[in-house]
């Protein structure tokens, strides 16, 4: 059996979430397309910007999951990569805060997926 190694966002702008996934990671995509912008995560796993129909997709599209993101070290990293994030501009939807797992908040992109950053597993 193999693992998952292909995780798409469905956004409605390809360049403008290109330039804030870009930004907001501080990662390069590893080519640009008009409707898929994928950014290689790690050796062969790949994280992608899908516009696909556009016409269909939007702000009404249920969102049910989240990217994610676990830093490792203290909780005030989570503070802090909050701090930058809010910096550039990101929306906030949970500030930081305590969960059972750790220090954790959740940031929305501009279609209004949802990224969570929270401690190391």
């Amino acid at each position: 059996m193999s693992a998952p190694n292909l995780f798409l966002v469905y956004v409605t702008d390809a360049e403008r979430s290109t330039a804030f996934y870009s930004d907001l990671f501080d990662m390069k995509p590893m080519m640009v397309t008009p409707r898929y912008i994928p950014f290689e995560v790690a050796p062969g796993v790949v994280f992608a910007l899908w516009s696909g129909q556009s016409d269909q997709l939007g702000r009404q599209t249920p969102r049910t999951s989240e990217i994610g993101l676990m830093l490792p070290g203290p909780a005030s990293a989570v503070d802090e990569l909050h701090a930058v994030w809010t910096a550039k501009g990101a929306t906030v939807v949970e500030p930081p805060h305590d969960e059972v797992f750790g220090r954790t908040f959740v940031v929305a992109d501009p279609d209004g997926n949802l990224i969570r950053v929270a401690p190391v597993d």
